[in-house]
């Protein structure tokens, strides 16, 4: 295949475990990338404002944040896709009746989490939400919001899912990203369906795209573009989903099977 675009997601696939990658080696392959005229793009379910911290020295890096909800450049916001404020409500109402879990409002503007969290769950939040307001009840939110954050149990994470299936119906989807946080993401607005208005925005097809991705999260997207690459650290649902397989995040895999893409290309 011809390759016009590849995408990454983050933690536990392009960053190791303590949320780092080769900058050397980064720069080379993507100075090699433009060259060549092949966009990279970082899909993720975390907020923008973090994910463009790994990467100042990149203007041209395109975004694909909120697991696909909010598509944009450091310079220009391409597209963004919210709950209305009626279905806001309706989520919030259920999930906020089980106790056994911490949740997050994403925003636009920023990501909201309420004094009454527990320490440990804000401590966190604001490593992967540079934008975080802490408020004391909910219906002070005025924003856009593109997903709901939540951190239950890690061993009970797959039941915690299906719970949440069972118990939203058509107002949200529930998706895993691992280590037990789940995401509340808008019915059909995941990664792959981020990669598509990518694709509309710069005249390429999803066939023309590579991936790689290790959680529930990316499962969409590594199913729906041309080569979808699972990290030997993902899930085994994960990898049999996956065209092919590289490293672990740790080895950095990503950076590898890039730098074997570029030079067979």
């Amino acid at each position: 295949m011809t390759v016009k675009l590849i995408a990454t997601d983050m933690d536990g696939t392009f960053l190791d475990d303590q949320k780092q990658y080769d900058h050397d080696y980064f720069d080379r392959l993507y100075t090699e990338m433009l060259r060549q005229h092949i966009q990279f793009v970082v899909a993720s379910g975390n907020q923008y404002e973090q994910l463009a911290s790994f990467f100042g020295d990149y203007p041209d890096i395109i975004y694909v944040a909120e697991n696909g909800a909010y598509l944009r450049t450091t310079q220009q916001v391409f597209n963004y896709s919210s709950f209305t404020p009626s279905r806001v409500k309706a989520i919030l109402a259920i999930l906020t009746r089980i106790s056994e879990i911490d949740l997050l409002v994403a925003g636009k503007k920023s990501a909201y989490v309420l004094k009454s969290a527990t320490p440990s769950f804000i401590d966190i939040s604001q490593l992967y939400y540079h934008q975080l307001t802490v408020i004391d009840q909910y219906d002070e939110i005025n924003d856009d919001v593109f997903k709901f954050g939540i951190s239950c149990p890690l061993d009970r994470t797959e039941e915690f899912v299906q719970r949440f299936h069972d118990a939203l119906g058509s107002l949200g989807t529930p998706t895993s990203s691992g280590h037990g946080d789940i995401d509340i993401i808008q019915p059909g607005i995941h990664k792959a369906n981020g990669l598509k208005h990518v694709g509309e925005l710069l005249t390429l097809d999803l066939s023309e795209m590579v991936a790689f991705g290790d959680g529930g999260n990316d499962l969409e997207m590594l199913q729906e573009v041309g080569l979808g690459v699972a990290m030997a650290n993902a899930p085994l649902n994960i990898q049999k989903a996956a065209n092919d397989l590289t490293g672990t995040n740790n080895e950095q895999g990503v950076l590898t099977y890039i730098d074997r893409l570029l030079h067979a290309n």
